[in-house]
């Protein structure tokens, strides 16, 4: 890899890091409706992933099935105070459910750390809070990841899709111009993120929101099996805009050079089509 080639990489946090199958907050949104009476599934918690939570919440709320449950229980549609309510009973949750599953994605610091070692810088963007982060944060710290700087949900006025985000951590990092950054994410909307600042994109499809599955549950499946899950997946993170589709952050140092012979190539990230 031509080490001046790319500059950055910046990744997201639950399911392409940390916190295989992105399973902390999944529990943490189906309990915080049930406290307001409405029950959700996991798939309708999972659909707006990779969201700020509120933005998130929102979302849940507003979907057709959830907004129609939520009139018959309370009366009356679903509204911005509804959206504040439950945040305020699902951080807490999310919170402790987030500290629970801190344990890095298998292969995750021998790669951030063979990043590191071609000269690589590492930022991270997030849809958790900051309340949530620094429960997260020491923990992978301590195991052996430290990114120069960590963007919240609710640190800037927007969050994902927009490029606000990623502009902010390259603008902290001094790094540019944006085609020399690559954006990580196990969602359509982080990936969408990377895309709208102009970035490369990596897409997670095995590890992360897209699968939904503990490591060991992954495994368990034969390779057909896997192989559809794969393959689901990485149409979804294409369709957003992915450069590449990795089954996990294993996978990145290798994605990160085929980028950089796109790059010598002559490409351009899908953000400059």
């Amino acid at each position: 890899m031509q080490a001046e080639v790319l500059k950055a990489v910046i990744l997201d946090w639950a399911g392409t890091v940390v916190d295989f199958g992105s399973r902390a907050p999944m529990g943490a949104f189906v309990r915080a409706f049930k406290e307001f009476g409405v029950d959700i599934s996991i798939a309708e918690a999972r659909g707006p992933m990779g969201m700020a939570k509120w933005d998130h919440i929102r979302t849940i709320g507003q979907s057709e099935a959830v907004a129609a449950a939520w009139r018959v229980r309370h009366g009356r549609d679903f509204n911005e105070d509804d959206v504040s309510a439950i945040f305020e009973v699902f951080e807490p949750m999310n919170i402790a459910s987030a500290a629970d599953h801190a344990g890095f994605i298998p292969g995750a610091v021998a790669a951030l750390d063979e990043l590191r070692g071609r000269g690589l810088r590492l930022g991270s963007t997030t849809g958790y809070t900051r309340a949530i982060m620094d429960v997260v944060e020491p923990i992978a710290a301590a195991g052996g990841y430290a990114p120069e700087i960590v963007v919240c949900a609710g640190d800037l006025s927007a969050g994902r899709p927009s490029p606000l985000m990623m502009w902010y951590a390259m603008a902290r990092m001094g790094v540019w111009p944006a085609a020399s950054v690559v954006k990580v994410d196990d969602t359509p909307i982080g990936i969408e993120e990377g895309v709208n600042a102009g970035t490369w994109t990596i897409g997670v499809a095995l590890s992360g929101n897209m699968c939904g599955l503990p490591e060991a549950e992954l495994l368990a499946l034969t390779n057909a099996e896997r192989a559809d899950i794969r393959n689901a997946a990485a149409v979804k993170l294409r369709a957003a805009g992915a450069d590449i589709v990795i089954d996990s952050i294993a996978e990145l140092p290798g994605a990160c050079e085929k980028i950089s012979s796109l790059i010598l190539a002559g490409e351009r990230p899908a953000g400059h089509d």
